[in-house]
């Protein structure tokens, strides 16, 4: 994956991080990924991914990509998941 987007990054004229976050803008209008830095190079690194425009072959590679991870594990510890009010 890493890869994929270093050399769509390359294509683009852009970071693979907003490669990445150009990916997640085009999923849906209401997915609005919120990056954390504490750095405002990478706070400008990370806006810039509004002008990379990734055609339909680039979404459906990284679409591809995505589909061969598999996700382990739960997303909070048991304790953590108590704290989430579900």
């Amino acid at each position: 994956m890493v890869e994929l987007l270093s050399t769509i990054a390359t294509q683009k004229d852009a970071t693979p991080a907003q490669v990445a976050l150009a990916w997640l803008l085009a999923q849906k209008p209401w997915i609005v990924p919120i990056p954390g830095t504490t750095k405002l190079n990478r706070l400008e690194e990370n806006l810039g991914a509004v002008n990379v425009e990734l055609t339909g072959e680039d979404l459906q590679q990284i679409n591809a990509a995505a589909s061969h991870i598999t996700v382990h594990g739960e997303r909070y510890t048991e304790a953590g998941e108590k704290l989430t009010g579900r």
